[in-house]
């Protein structure tokens, strides 16, 4: 019997540019994580995001960590996080022993919640910062977040690990916090395999995240070290990587959005199934698109996802909410008023349980995706 073919929810896409770069790197022996490409990639990821400084790191969580380290977070200090992200979101903030709050998330955009946001900052005034996310490439309600961490004087962390190419009112999601965050990682809009960026305006914060990246070495003729650092600074063979597939990021970008819209067309007119909501202010890169299941619904999201599976074809569930986790059980969380409402209590466990990721893998063919559509039709 003959295998069928193995869709992908998201991989990674090369078109050859990134060899060249890479051959580059061979070439002239800089094999180190430092040279011409991490050079060249920070330079044109900020020109690409009009933003003043970005520093090329090992990973996205290596660049919340940096952040984190910046912001002089410590043992003990409250910082405010999303809670329906991916963990590393905001495990760099326990490596520092500092205290999580999570928030739920909204309907409208599945982001940060300003109305839970702002009933944490009732029991807590003074957080050392706040973390959120814009998830699947959908931005969050950026100005009212905005706005009440300006009224408490509260840095932001922007979390935009799986928002590269998304915008806001005009302006590139990444950029509108205190320091912005992009991974790298294989299935990502754009890949180096594994990879992230600090930005930031703050010129010397980026050059301090750099020290720290490159183990802190002081400027002394011998190896001499005053505070710790770390080992998180970028490839120079990866950042080939990264420099041939930033030429294909608004390519890239396109055929997600693509994708979702046929997604949304295909389930117009099943009751049941909604596609994950777009904020109306930004445009999404549609990194990953989404889907959630009616409350009464015959089928469930399990139900679909091993539909999929038997035609090979790999889903995913929604990411489960961090104030969920074994590993942060019992810490504090603050509910959206319409999550109050929910059985479940919150707006983020209500769709973790009714959604799943659909495959949203650039290279999908015209056949792929009617097989997807196909496949979850036939369950309604």
């Amino acid at each position: 019997m003959t295998e069928k073919k193995k869709i992908y929810l998201s991989s990674p896409t090369m078109h050859g540019d990134e060899q060249k770069f890479v051959q580059e790197a061979f070439d002239t022996n800089w094999i180190a994580p430092l040279g011409p490409n991490v050079n060249g990639f920070e330079k044109e990821m900020e020109a690409y995001m009009h933003c003043s400084n970005a520093a090329a790191l090992s990973a996205g969580t290596a660049a919340i960590h940096l952040a984190v380290k910046l912001l002089n977070i410590e043992a003990g200090d409250v910082v405010f996080c999303t809670s329906m992200t991916f963990s590393a979101t905001c495990n760099p903030v326990s490596y520092e022993k500092a205290k999580l709050v999570f928030i739920d998330s909204e309907p409208d955009t599945w982001n940060m919640s300003p109305e839970a946001l702002k009933a944490a900052y009732e029991r807590y005034p003074n957080p050392k910062a706040l973390v959120y996310v814009h998830l699947y490439g959908t931005p969050a309600k950026i100005d009212a977040i905005t706005e009440i961490c300006r009224e408490h004087n509260t840095p932001i962390i922007e979390d935009a690990a799986e928002a590269l190419g998304s915008s806001y009112k005009g302006k590139l999601c990444g950029t509108f916090g205190k320091f912005g965050i992009l991974s790298f990682n294989g299935n990502k809009i754009i890949t180096t395999s594994g990879g992230g960026m600090l930005l930031s305006e703050d010129t010397a914060a980026i050059e301090r995240a750099r020290f720290l990246a490159t183990q802190a070495r002081d400027p002394a003729p011998y190896y001499q070290h005053s505070t710790i650092g770390y080992n998180y600074r970028m490839s120079n063979v990866i950042a080939g990587i990264g420099r041939g597939q930033l030429l294909h990021l608004e390519e890239h970008k396109k055929i997600k959005q693509d994708i979702y819209r046929q997604y949304k067309e295909a389930f117009a007119d099943i009751a049941e199934i909604t596609m994950n909501p777009m904020n109306p202010d930004g445009e999404a890169n549609n990194w990953l698109s989404c889907m959630t299941l009616s409350e009464g619904s015959k089928v469930g999201p399990y139900d679909v996802m091993g539909a999929l599976a038997e035609e090979n074809i790999e889903t995913r569930p929604i990411w489960k909410p961090m104030h969920q986790q074994p590993v942060y059980a019992g810490y504090d969380f603050f509910a959206d008023p319409i999550g109050l409402e929910n059985p479940t209590g919150s707006v983020s466990e209500d769709i973790f349980n009714r959604g799943l990721c659909l495959p949203s893998d650039i290279k999908n063919t015209k056949e792929d995706m009617e097989l997807i559509i196909n496949t979850i039709r036939r369950m309604f």
